[in-house]
């Protein structure tokens, strides 16, 4: 990973860290270049101007992200958020192929761990749970089978017949 200027390290909260920064490369004659910063809380973007003697900054929070998308192509990508509250989509286009899918996989870990279960299941994303034993019922086991039956259930969940 490349160095984190320092504009952007005086910015970050107490207790932000960066999972990934990325300085978009432009192939034509430009002296701004935008780059990404992805961490553990938020999603930055720094936007040098005036012959980068000033900076302006845009994050987005993952609570503010309903979905991400990405687009893969031959050599460079596009990674796509959804915003919750509508308007345009935050696209970090024109990523190296590597840089994407990092990007995305550090998106929508994020997006699970700060959005609420029930807005995480819509997303497609399963919520974390606890796995339980099942319960046993007082019927028994099968008769066809002999496996245990589950209280509640009207078929045996090894072998299917009818309890």
């Amino acid at each position: 990973m490349q160095s984190l200027p320092d504009d952007l390290k005086s910015i970050l909260g107490p207790s932000e860290e960066v999972q990934l920064y990325i300085r978009q490369k432009i192939y034509h004659p430009k002296i701004n270049i935008d780059s990404v910063v992805i961490t553990n809380e938020r999603i930055i973007l720094r936007h040098p101007h005036a012959m980068r003697l000033k900076n302006d900054y845009t994050d987005f929070n993952y609570q503010d992200v309903s979905n991400v998308l990405l687009e893969k192509g031959i050599l460079r990508s596009t990674v796509k958020c959804t915003l919750r509250f509508g308007g345009e989509p935050l696209a970090l286009s024109g990523l190296p192929n590597s840089d994407a899918q990092r990007a995305y996989g550090l998106i929508r870990e994020n997006l699970v761990r700060y959005q609420s279960p029930l807005t995480a299941v819509s997303t497609g994303m399963p919520p974390y749970r606890q796995t339980m034993a099942p319960l046993q019922s007082s019927s028994g086991s099968c008769r066809k089978c002999g496996s245990p039956l589950v209280a509640g259930h009207r078929f045996c969940g090894n072998c299917g017949s009818p309890v």
